[in-house]
């Protein structure tokens, strides 16, 4: 039977746990999968800007889940968990920094790989719209919602002619000028922090565009989303680093579990 998975560094962002569009099932069957030694949870994965809106009645047995998957990594491989606070989850404001055991929360986070640094970060404070204009990061968040409903429908009727999932939200965003500039912009802004710092690369998450790319000489890593793109970044242990999609990995996990029923008929 083929291993798991292990990874020395694992990133995920952008959960939302708490909204309707969270793919938490999906973020949990990868963690429950794979073995790694530290677990980066880089912001928003719980999201409070919805859960304070809607109350606990948006919390759901499968976001409970999720973290014990966490927690039974912790217990059982040792894994070192960083949470790193996003935007949506800024009501950790208060407690960071803490550790306690294997966790920690922090505002940002500095990662040693191979001999390279590489500054992490959710990435909302270098993004004007949400650190100067709260209102309107929030005006923008209910458009987005709506965006991901329509998505949602367009999805359900794709399942029922017998068409694989796509993502009408990402492709709009890919095709809008104003969206493509805003992400080179803040692509830009952190590379240009990450060299400041004398940093040989960035780990961040925030506007839900999975990447893995030099820019000017320094590493620019973004770990997406488990909203739309379903992404995570993952590290092995000579430091080489990937975007891993959900739909990737569950490909290879049919496939192996195939393997598996085969050996064992």
């Amino acid at each position: 039977m083929e291993q798991r998975p292990y990874y020395r560094t694992v990133v995920l962002s952008d959960i939302h746990l708490g909204t309707s569009h969270s793919k938490v099932n999906e973020a949990s069957d990868f963690l429950s999968s794979v073995d790694c030694e530290r677990l980066i949870l880089n912001g928003d994965i719980i999201d409070g800007w919805n859960l304070q809106k809607s109350g606990v009645k948006k919390w759901k047995p499968e976001h409970t889940r999720f973290f014990k998957i966490i927690m039974n990594m912790m217990e059982k491989h040792g894994t070192e968990v960083i949470y790193v606070r996003g935007n949506h989850d800024d009501f950790l404001d208060s407690l960071v920094p803490m550790r306690f055991g294997n966790i920690q929360i922090v505002k940002d986070y500095m990662l040693e790989s191979n001999g390279r640094y590489y500054f992490v970060t959710h990435g909302d404070v270098f993004d004007r719209v949400t650190t100067e204009m709260k209102w309107l990061a929030k005006l923008g968040d209910i458009g987005y919602t709506l965006l991901l409903w329509l998505n949602g429908l367009y999805n359900r009727y794709r399942v029922k002619h017998g068409k694989p999932y796509y993502s009408l939200s990402q492709a709009i965003k890919q095709k809008v000028k104003t969206a493509v500039s805003y992400i080179s912009d803040f692509e830009r802004v952190l590379v240009s922090f990450a060299r400041a710092r004398e940093c040989d690369g960035v780990i961040c998450g925030h506007i839900h565009h999975p990447e893995n790319s030099m820019i000017d000489g320094i590493h620019y890593l973004n770990s997406g989303d488990w909203v739309e793109t379903l992404s995570a970044l993952t590290e092995d242990n000579e430091g080489n680093w990937q975007v891993m999609y959900y739909s990737d990995f569950a490909l290879r996990e049919s496939g192996s579990n195939v393997l598996a029923l085969n050996i064992a008929s």
